[in-house]
C-alpha cells in the first residue's frame, strides 16, 4: 500500500532486546545481552549536497550503516540512503518519515513531495530513507521472475493445474534469491524498525519522531512495540492491518478499489473527454472489457515489455490512492484506449522516475557488498520485488499446494465478487508468497498494548487502501497509547488531502498538542 505522496510500485526475525546505557548507547554486550552494536550505534551522519540535475538544492543526502542480520553483526553490513531538509528555526531534532509501500523508496519522495513537509522545518530536520532491500539501500530484484510468477498465478487462477502453477511460483522466488543475493534473507518490517533505532541515534535523537503513511504505520507500530521507552512523537496515517492474513487483506483491498473505481468513473463520465462515454454503467463495462482484450493480447511499449490488461489494472489502482491523480488517469486511458499508448499508464504505476530511458527494459542486479546503489542502477522491478519481500516476511502463514488447490475455487469466487476488475490481481499477490520461507509472527503475536507516549491514529472513511476499521482495530491492539483522529474524507491517508488532518498532524509533532481521542476532520479538510 503506498502512501498518497507517491503511488510507486523486509524475512528477519532476530527480535533481541537491545541493551542501553542511560546515555543511548548500546553497551559493551556480554552473551547474555546478545550481541555488540556499539559500533552501529555509535557512527555519525555526514550530509552533502544530494546528486542529480533535478533535485532540490537544499535536500541533502547521507547514509547510515546497519548490520545486515542483528543476531550476528559480525556476518555483513550494508549501507541504507537517507536524505533531509535542515530545520530553518530552533531544532528540536529530526522526524523521520516513511511514505509506505512496502517496497517505497523515500529519498526520491521526499525530493518530489517535500512541500507538504515544509511547515514541520520549523523545529525539526525532516529526514527519510530507503528502507533495506529498496531504492539505494540494497535493492533486491527478482529478474523476470516478478512477471513470470504473477503469469503463472494468474494462469494457475484459471486453470485446472494450479499446482503446476505454483511450481513455477516456488522457482520464480528462487530467482528472486539468486538476483537480490544476501540482503533477502534478512528483509522485513521487524528489521526495519532496527534499522531505524540505528537511524535515531546517529541522528542525535534521544527518542524517534515519526510519521508513517500507509505501510509505514506497520513500521511504526512495530518499532513502538520493539522500542517503547524510545518513541516521542509519532503519527500514523492510513493505518495498517497488524492482524489480518494476506488473503484477508487482499480481498478488502479488492473491495476498496472497486469503490474508488466506480466515483472515479461517475467523476469521468461527466467529461467529454472520458474515454468511457458518459454512463457511469458502460463505462464500468467498458473497463472489464479493456482489461479482458489486454489480457489476451497485450500492446507492446517503448521499453521491450508487453503490457497486459493486468497492467493495466495496477496503474488504475495505484491512481486511485488520490483524487489528485484523477485527470492523469483519464488521460492515461484516453492514450491507451484511443492510440495504444501505454506511457501514461505506466509513469501512474511506476512513478515519474520509472522507468528511465537509458535502463531499457532490463532488470539490473543488486550490488553485493552492501553499498549504496546509484539512482539509475535500481532495478526496475524494484517496487514490486520489495513488496512481496517484505509482505511474505511479515506473514507467518505458508499454505501448501494441497491446501490451495482446494481452496482456490473459492478464493478465487470470493475476490472476483469483491471485484471483477481488481479480484484477480489482487488474488496474484497473494499468492506469491508461496515457495518463500515462512515469515515472522512477531508483529501479529507481539505487536499490542506498547505503552508508549501518546500516538497519533488518522484514520480516512474513504481510504481505498485501509480501511477505517483497521485504524480502529490497531487503536485497540495498541492499548491507552493510541489516540485516533478520524478523518471524515476520501483518498488514501489525510495529511496531503486535508488541511484540518494536516493542521492537527503539525500541531502534535511541533507542539505536544494531542487531540482528543475521536475527534473529527470533516470532508475537504473542514474541521469537526
Amino acid at each position: 500500500m503506498l502512501s498518497v505522496h507517491r503511488r510507486r510500485a523486509l524475512a528477519g526475525t532476530a527480535t533481541t532486546t537491545l541493551a542501553l546505557l542511560a546515555a543511548g548507547l548500546p553497551s559493551v554486550a556480554t552473551a547474555a545481552e546478545g550481541p555488540d552494536l556499539s559500533r552501529f550505534y555509535g557512527q555519525k551522519i555526514k550530509w552533502a549536497a544530494c546528486e542529480g540535475e533535478e533535485t532540490p538544492k537544499d535536500l541533502q543526502c547521507g547514509k547510515v550503516t546497519v548490520p545486515l542480520d542483528y543476531a550476528h553483526p559480525g556476518d555483513g553490513s550494508l549501507d541504507l540512503a537517507l536524505a533531509r531538509y535542515r530545520a530553518t528555526g530552533p531544532s528540536r531534532g529530526s522526524v523521520l518519515l516513511n511514505f509506505g509501500g512496502p517496497g517505497g523508496a523515500g529519498v526520491p519522495q521526499l525530493a518530489v513531495g517535500g512541500k507538504d513537509f515544509m511547515s514541520l522545518t520549523n523545529r525539526y530536520d525532516v529526514v527519510t530513507f530507503d528502507p533495506r532491500g529498496v531504492g539505494r539501500s540494497s535493492p533486491v530484484s527478482c529478474g523476470d521472475g516478478t512477471s513470470e510468477a504473477s503469469d503463472a498465478t494468474e494462469d494457475g487462477a484459471d486453470d485446472d493445474d494450479p499446482q503446476a502453477a505454483l511450481e513455477q511460483v516456488r522457482k520464480a522466488a528462487e530467482e528472486c534469491a539468486r538476483h537480490s543475493g544476501p540482503v533477502l534473507p534478512h528483509i522485513g518490517t521487524v528489521n526495519a524498525s532496527r534499522d531505524m533505532d540505528v537511524m535515531r541515534q546517529s541522528l542525535g535523537d534521544k527518542k524517534l519522531n515519526y510519521l508513517g503513511f500507509s505501510y509505514g504505520t506497520r513500521l511504526g507500530a512495530v518499532y513502538a512495540a520493539q522500542f517503547p521507552k524510545k518513541v516521542g512523537r509519532m503519527v500514523l496515517d492510513g493505518v495498517d492491518t497488524l492482524t489480518e492474513p494476506l488473503a484477508e487483506q487482499g480481498v478488502v483491498g479488492a473491495e476498496g478499489q472497486q469503490t474508488a473505481l466506480e466515483d472515479f468513473l461517475t467523476w469521468c463520465t461527466k467529461d467529454v473527454s472520458c474515454p468511457f462515454g458518459q454512463d457511469p454503467r458502460a463505462a464500468r463495462e467498458q473497463v472489464v472489457q479493456l482489461v479482458d482484450s489486454l489480457d489476451q493480447d497485450p500492446v507492446p511499449t517503448d521499453f521491450g515489455q508487453d503490457f497486459t490488461g493486468q497492467d493495466v489494472v495496477g496503474a488504475i489502482g495505484q491512481a486511485l490512492y488520490s483524487r489528485q491523480l484523477w485527470p492523469a488517469l483519464e488521460q492515461g486511458l484516453a492514450s491507451l484506449v484511443q492510440d495504444g499508448d501505454t506511457r501514461g499508464l505506466m509513469q501512474l504505476s511506476g512513478g515519474a522516475a520509472l522507468p528511465h530511458e537509458q535502463r531499457g527494459g532490463h532488470a539490473t542486479s543488486a550490488r553485493r557488498d552492501g553499498g549504496l546503489v546509484d539512482e539509475q542502477d535500481v532495478p526496475l522491478d524494484n517496487l514490486p520485488a520489495a513488496l512481496m519481500a517484505i509482505n511474505c516476511a511479515d506473514d507467518p502463514d505458508r499454505p501448501t499446494a494441497d491446501q490451495i488447490s482446494r481452496d482456490l475455487g473459492r478464493l478465487r469466487s470470493q475476490y472476483e465478487e469483491a471485484s471483477e476488475v481488481f479480484g484477480r490481481y489482487r488474488l496474484t499477490q497473494v499468492l506469491m508468497c508461496y515457495g518463500r520461507p515462512k515469515g515472522t509472527d512477531f508483529i501479529r503475536d507481539e505487536v499490542r498494548h506498547v505503552g508508549t507516549s501518546k500516538m497519533v491514529l488518522v484514520g480516512t472513511r474513504g481510504d481505498p487502501a485501509t480501511p477505517y476499521r483497521w485504524t480502529q482495530e490497531t487503536a485497540e491492539r495498541l492499548g491507552s497509547s493510541a489516540v485516533v483522529l478520524d478523518n471524515k474524507g476520501e483518498g488514501h491517508t489525510g495529511y496531503a488531502s486535508s488541511k484540518c488532518v494536516h493542521q492537527k498532524v503539525d500541531d502534535f509533532l511541533l507542539y505536544g498538542s494531542v487531540p482528543d481521542n475521536g475527534s473529527s476532520c470533516g470532508p475537504e479538510g473542514s474541521g469537526g
